[in-house]
């Protein structure tokens, strides 16, 4: 079992930035990656980016790509994601998830259905 808790959300201005934290404890010897979801209210759930704990490779939407970074703190079983720039159409529940090791590729990483641990989700909301 995997535990996950999301931070760091919140409400911010356009163009702001805010810092999420998805810390994992727990069978953390387990986890092969962490993804980082999004669903806003009426939409669909969607992928946002994901970084592998093995080899630390990262993939990102299209839609966040150059706005916002994933990084990890191996340390603190920690991952990160800054968000900057960020947009109205950015509001949503943010969700992070892990996934037990495999093949590394976007595919894998941004199909919900290869993560088995989901956290609570955070909220953020951007004001324009």
């Amino acid at each position: 079992q995997v535990q996950l808790v999301e931070s760091g959300g919140g409400l911010v201005q356009a163009g702001g930035s805010l810092r999420l934290s998805c810390a994992a404890s727990g069978q953390t010897s387990t986890i092969g990656g962490t993804g980082w979801f999004r669903q806003a209210p009426g939409k669909e759930r969607e992928f946002v980016t994901a970084i592998s704990w093995i080899g630390a490779s990262t993939y990102y939407a299209n839609a966040i790509r150059g706005r916002f970074t994933i990084s990890r703190d191996a340390a603190k079983n920690t991952v990160y994601v800054e968000m900057d720039n960020l947009i109205p159409e950015d509001t949503a529940v943010y969700y992070c998830a892990t996934r037990p090791p495999g093949k590394s590729a976007y595919a894998v990483a941004a199909s919900a259905a290869t993560y088995d641990y989901w956290g609570q989700g955070t909220q953020v909301t951007v004001s324009s």
